[in-house]
């Protein structure tokens, strides 16, 4: 039986992902084929090369600050330059910085484009010109090649990483060639289809529960909610696809917050442990 996993997006969130696969490794079950959207990529891309959860935690740690990347100005300021016409299209952030990150850790395991990984990979982005969702993967399904959607192969793994998780406004556009990609999740935040595509029998989805708003939230919880309400529609079809679903609480951990990402990573960790028994069930 062939095990297969989908990661949805999340911001700094999606660190929890590696503790998910900590706990599914320390109960000796194999994932075969794994599949991520925005920060569900990150995770989902440096497991796929061989990076252990342990050690996807610590690279998020050491490299969260250059992922993130320096605001060129402050938030108030980016938004009167994002209303001006007359200003180029970027966000409030760098995104070159996260293909950067990744290029390097490809690089450490000796990877380069993503045909070059072993592990069937999905990675779901959106291109805002087209308005068309594509796959970046190292393994286009029998028969999929001529699918409205597209299927893209030959791209680093750095490019598609970053071109997952350019979130609008908050990172510049991802531009490659003809491309101009924007955070996979507009379109398809958890690619449990996908992931089934590439040949799995159960699939599992692992998703965040989403926070309160309240009188603590700031301006991007309440655009985090905000999106989360625009595609609860999108999220639901996806997830009736899925065999078995874990929900994260991550106890209001803001979209770029990094002080908290061990914690975080904990509870991934526990989501899977307090359910093991069931997924168990799933999988004989």
């Amino acid at each position: 039986m062939k095990i297969g996993l989908a990661l949805s997006g999340g911001g700094t969130r999606g660190i929890a992902h590696a503790g998910v696969l900590k706990s599914l490794e320390e109960n000796g079950i194999r994932i075969d084929i794994i599949g991520g959207t925005s920060a569900g990529s990150m995770v989902a891309s440096l497991y796929a090369m061989g990076y252990r959860p342990d050690e996807i935690l610590q690279k998020f740690k050491e490299n969260s600050s250059k992922i993130i990347g320096e605001s060129r100005f402050s938030m108030i300021t980016g938004i009167r330059k994002m209303m001006n016409k007359k200003e180029p299209i970027k966000g409030l952030r760098n995104g070159k910085s996260i293909e950067t990150v990744f290029e390097k850790l490809a690089n450490n395991k000796n990877f380069d484009k993503i045909s070059s990984i072993k592990m069937p990979i999905v990675i779901p982005t959106v291109d805002i010109i087209d308005a068309k969702e594509y796959i970046l993967t190292n393994y286009i399904p029998e028969g999929k090649e001529k699918e409205n959607k597209g299927y893209i192969t030959d791209i680093t793994i750095g490019e598609a990483v970053r071109a997952s998780s350019s979130f609008p406004a908050v990172f510049n556009l991802c531009t490659i060639e003809k491309h101009a990609f924007i955070d996979g999740g507009a379109l398809n935040n958890i690619p449990v289809e996908e992931v089934r595509k590439q040949g799995a029998d159960k699939v599992i989805a692992v998703k965040f529960e989403q926070d309160a708003i309240d009188e603590d939230s700031n301006i991007m919880d309440i655009v985090m909610r905000t999106i989360d309400i625009m595609g609860n529609k999108i999220i639901e079809e996806k997830i009736k696809q899925s065999d078995f679903v874990v929900n994260i609480r991550t106890d209001k951990m803001g979209l770029l917050e990094t002080k908290n990402i061990e914690k975080c990573f904990y509870y991934g960790y526990e989501a899977v442990n307090s359910r093991i028994e069931e997924i168990r069930k799933l999988l004989q």
